[in-house]
């Protein structure tokens, strides 16, 4: 017998450092589920990836369980480490906060493949360098 879905929802969550306060806690605590329950799980899968920023796809069914998909990083997190930029510019026309090279874009690009809406890597690597404009990044090459 298939599990009942009462809610999904999407939240975005440092790999490895999850903590019961907002959004998590709360997110998951008005439909019952047990916070410390999914903060150490989340925390125990995502160790691996501390520093990153995953976007999080959360199941929660009529019994109170759950389950979790991780995504890949976010495109601007990616961008930015990359570029070695503490954050995005605030005025990315004018004011650059970093640089990267074609080839750190087609890496990020493969890393990406699989959420981003492409057909193809050339078409992934246009997305992520709109992406990188607007945060006031470079592309080199």
């Amino acid at each position: 017998m298939a599990k009942i879905i009462k809610k999904i929802f999407k939240l975005n969550i440092p790999a490895g450092t999850a903590n019961p306060a907002p959004p998590i806690g709360p997110a998951l605590g008005q439909h019952g589920v047990n916070i410390g329950q999914f903060v150490s799980q989340f925390n125990e899968v995502t160790k691996a990836q501390i520093g990153s920023i995953l976007p999080t796809e959360i199941t929660v069914y009529e019994d109170r369980t759950f389950e979790f998909k991780l995504k890949t990083p976010l495109s601007s997190d990616l961008l930015r480490k990359a570029a070695g930029a503490a954050k995005g510019s605030g005025v990315p026309n004018k004011q650059k906060v970093g640089q990267i090279t074609d080839a750190q874009l087609t890496e990020i690009a493969q890393i990406k493949m699989v959420d981003l809406n492409a057909d193809d890597l050339e078409a992934a690597k246009k997305i992520l360098a709109g992406t990188a404009r607007n945060m006031g990044i470079e592309i080199k090459g």
